[in-house]
């Protein structure tokens, strides 16, 4: 993955919190899934935490299974500013997002899930999207994790990338050497032919992998695939250990 000389932040970003949250249960039967913690912060928060430190400015969050824990809690946030887009039928991810986009602006944004974990090396990863991003070649910029470094991921992965960040679909009956983390930069224009409607964003995907305006930029550090409660036990070691690990080199 090549980099941008001069990059632009996105200020605008879109965060998933409208999911049911199944496999969480029966965590989730009181409590939606991102406002779970993970290393002692909620999910939810930790994303927006590191969407405010990049220089986003304004954030939209969906919401569908008990929209006002979600709302409730964030109405306690001092920034950035916050925008409810409240789901009565669930959108999933394309028609989530869809739906939000009067709210996102014009230019590149950035959409994360509000259930997902990740740790930055010595770079932030939105701050290398951003840098990564080029609005002539691209029309969605995913951040993707090595599929054997994923934690708590027993899946096949997503793709294949060349040198150059262009992405394709993994092959039938073969593991792909990347993973989507759930963390990507989207160009309004990808949503040019879309209805309203729930639908998946991997339909997006596929028109972008056909004009080959899909890329994917290899996160350099963790990432947490949080999908069980048994996986925030093993993510929370993993978070705690490491965090304590860094503390004592630095004393």
């Amino acid at each position: 993955m090549t980099y941008t000389m001069s990059y632009r932040v996105p200020t605008h970003a879109m965060v998933l919190a409208a999911g049911l949250g199944l496999r969480m249960r029966p965590l989730t039967q009181t409590l939606p899934k991102p406002l779970l913690e993970v290393g002692g912060r909620t999910m939810l928060d930790q994303a927006i935490d590191k969407l405010q430190g990049a220089g986003v400015a304004q954030v939209v969050v969906n919401t569908h299974w008990l929209p006002e824990k979600i709302e409730d809690h964030l109405a306690n946030r001092a920034g950035p500013k916050i925008n409810i887009s409240r789901e009565d039928v669930l959108m999933e991810t394309g028609g989530g997002i869809f739906k939000a986009l009067p709210l996102l602006g014009d230019d590149a944004f950035y959409a994360a899930n509000a259930d997902i974990v990740w740790r930055d090396s010595s770079i932030p990863a939105l701050d290398r999207l951003a840098r990564a991003w080029d609005d002539d070649r691209m029309d969605a910029l995913l951040m993707l994790t090595a599929t054997v470094r994923a934690t708590g991921y027993d899946g096949d992965g997503d793709f294949m990338m060349d040198p150059m960040g262009k992405l394709t679909r993994r092959p039938e009956r073969q593991i792909a050497p990347y993973v989507f983390t759930g963390l990507q930069i989207l160009h309004p224009r990808l949503f040019r032919d879309a209805t309203s409607g729930p639908f998946s964003m991997n339909l997006l995907y596929e028109r972008a992998l056909e004009s080959e305006r899909l890329y994917g930029m290899a996160h350099d550090g963790d990432w947490y695939h949080v999908g069980t409660p048994d996986a925030i036990n093993v993510a929370d070691a993993e978070i705690l250990e490491k965090e304590g690990a860094r503390v004592r080199l630095l004393f």
